[in-house]
């Protein structure tokens, strides 16, 4: 022991152990990970050949990393290499323990297990490992196997290596004690390594399901805003993309690294999340009318009792005619007379009640002649049960029939609106780490506008980041495209382009995102992938409206 610490690469050999130590604790990538640790061992012990084992849930051993000087082996990892060799079993069919099989043994006992010549060992089966030897002609001959223990003292993996190799003559030597006690210290380093990166990773994965969680809930609730929240993150991703790989234009100099881009998909996630507080029956408000049903309905019936009503009336002045009639006057031009203004009337009422239904839909922008049209229909008058004169429409379904534009009362709209609020609020109250931090703008500004019109803070384009810019334009894109909507029908492709550019000519949407989004066909590679086969027609550049090929 004394000799060997003495050697004099043993200092080298641990100032190599700390800085592999630290670049451990530095690296995110888990096959990057596995593989640095596996070729640490190995550069300290000059051995040969090695092995990474992990352990499955299953209590199994998994090949995760495979490495061989002489044979020119490199498996696993970043190698993209598959390992061609079943996981060890932990325990036999019969449910005993496996102690035949180094690795196995050293999991199970937690100890290290140093072999100076498997060809003279007898407590362990290396009949693999004799076979390999004679196809290859190698000789496996030392081992040093050794479990890597978390902080709960857990074994979660195995380093074995293979012949450590005398730096002075080549030949094949036995593992040290010198380095037994190296790559026991590497081991442990390497566990807890790879226990704050399962660690991270569990908790992203977390992060992640969670956000997602919330996501399926939004789309959920509402029947026809589902998949909103899931397409909005691919389009963001999509574009911003587009944007980082340009080489020319004004943000040929734009990029995020990958916690940025991170940043970006956690907040493309998570735009929408203030709908949780909105009512049901205002983000599904489908008609203008619709509240716990489509009242709709009800003015029809009331066009059919006012047709009736006017029939009645009709019949009584014509029974009045007859008995006044005591001059046995020749009544039939009257009678026609009457005939022809109910008949006047009964189609004024069906012209009536098929403009409300057209108008109820909220499809269409309403003009001020059909605004008037509706405070007309609404002056007439139908006799309720109890004889009274009632107005034909309620002072509510004049109010939401004469909505200029969809089927959202102004106050039905704040509430929608004030989802974003309500969205600003839930992101701003969490405690983000430093690369999260972003999140709340990102994903709270898919609301405003270019020139500083749009909600909640009215900012402009310059106080607008790039990617806050880029969910604008995807969550507006998502919407006109969105087959589930239930005031309009599936625009196209070239509807839906035409209506973002005339958005661009108004600065409701940054330009240079804008152009991009069509220089690089965004629009397509979306529809391909989330709209129907009829919604994907042909687009002629030429006629979007704010853009120049």
């Amino acid at each position: 022991m004394i000799n060997d610490l003495q050697h004099p690469y043993l200092l080298k050999r641990l100032e190599r152990l700390n800085a592999i130590g630290v670049a451990l604790s530095a690296e995110r990538d888990n096959s990057r990970l596995l593989e640095m640790i596996l070729l640490g061992a190995q550069e300290i012990t000059n051995a040969d050949g090695g092995t990474l084992y992990t352990i499955t849930d299953d209590k199994h051993l998994k090949f995760e990393i495979m490495s061989n000087k002489t044979l020119n082996i490199s498996l696993g990892g970043t190698t993209d290499k598959p390992i061609p060799f079943l996981p060890l079993p932990l325990y036999l069919e019969d449910g005993r323990p496996n102690l035949t099989t180094v690795a196995a043994y050293a999991t199970l006992n937690n100890k290290t297990v140093n072999i100076a010549n498997a060809y003279e060992v007898e407590d362990f089966d290396f009949s693999g490992t004799r076979r390999f030897d004679a196809k290859t002609g190698y000789r496996s001959q030392s081992f040093l196997t050794i479990p890597m223990k978390n902080h709960e003292s857990e074994v979660i993996g195995v380093l074995q290596l293979i012949n450590a190799i005398d730096v002075d003559t080549g030949e094949i030597i036995p593992f040290s004690v010198a380095n037994q006690s190296l790559v026991e210290s590497l081991a442990s380093q390497a566990a807890v390594a790879m226990t704050n990166h399962n660690l991270i990773e569990g908790l992203k994965s977390l992060f992640e399901a969670f956000i997602e969680l919330i996501a399926d809930a939004i789309d959920q609730k509402s029947p026809y805003t589902g998949g909103h929240c899931r397409r909005v993150p691919e389009l963001t991703m999509m574009l911003t993309q587009a944007a980082i790989n340009t080489q020319s234009g004004p943000l040929k100099d734009f990029n995020l690294n990958e916690n940025e881009f991170y940043e970006l998909k956690v907040a493309s996630w998570l735009h929408d999340c203030g709908k949780v507080t909105t009512p049901e029956a205002v983000m599904d408000k489908p008609t203008k009318l619709s509240s716990i049903f489509d009242r709709i309905q009800l003015i029809d019936e009331r066009f059919e009792l006012l047709k009736q009503q006017a029939e009645c009336d009709m019949l009584k002045q014509q029974l009045l005619l007859l008995r006044n009639n005591t001059n046995n006057i020749d009544l039939q031009d009257r009678f026609a007379e009457l005939d022809l203004t109910l008949n006047a009337f009964k189609v004024k009422c069906d012209q009536d009640r098929v403009f409300l239904r057209r108008a109820n839909i909220g499809s269409e922008l309403m003009t001020q002649e059909d605004q008037q049209r509706v405070r007309d229909i609404s002056m007439l008058t139908i006799i309720d049960g109890e004889g009274k004169s009632t107005p034909f429409l309620s002072e509510n379904e004049l109010y939401n029939l004469g909505i200029v534009r969809g089927t959202l009362t102004a106050e039905e709209r704040q509430v929608i609106n004030n989802h974003i609020v309500v969205t600003i609020n839930m992101l701003e109250s969490l405690p983000y780490p430093k690369s999260l931090q972003r999140v709340p703008e990102y994903a709270c500004g898919h609301h405003e506008r270019m020139d500083g019109k749009g909600y909640p803070k009215g900012l402009t384009r310059e106080q607008m980041s790039i990617p806050a810019r880029v969910m604008g334009i995807a969550d507006i894109f998502e919407a006109l495209t969105s087959k589930d909507r239930p005031y309009k029908k599936a625009k196209t492709l070239s509807e839906s382009l035409a209506i973002l550019g005339r958005m661009k000519v108004d600065h409701h949407i940054d330009p240079d995102l804008f152009d991009i989004f069509i220089r690089e066909k965004i629009y397509l590679k979306y529809a391909q992938q989330f709209l129907e086969q009829e919604q994907i027609d042909e687009v002629d550049h030429t006629q979007i409206p704010g853009y120049q090929p």
